[in-house]
């Protein structure tokens, strides 16, 4: 008898993986942006 892992198909395991990669890339990059953005508003407040 078989366990069951509640995983039915094992190659879109990766998917999930990937899609979770997607996102945190994204937020990863908009993130950088908004730092980068705020630091050049603090250099031309400087001088």
């Amino acid at each position: 008898m078989e366990k069951k892992t509640g995983k039915s198909d094992p190659s879109k395991a990766g998917d999930g993986r990937e899609d979770r990669l997607k996102a945190a890339l994204k937020a990863n990059l908009q993130r950088r942006k908004a730092q980068t953005k705020a630091r050049k508003r603090a250099d031309n407040k400087k001088g």
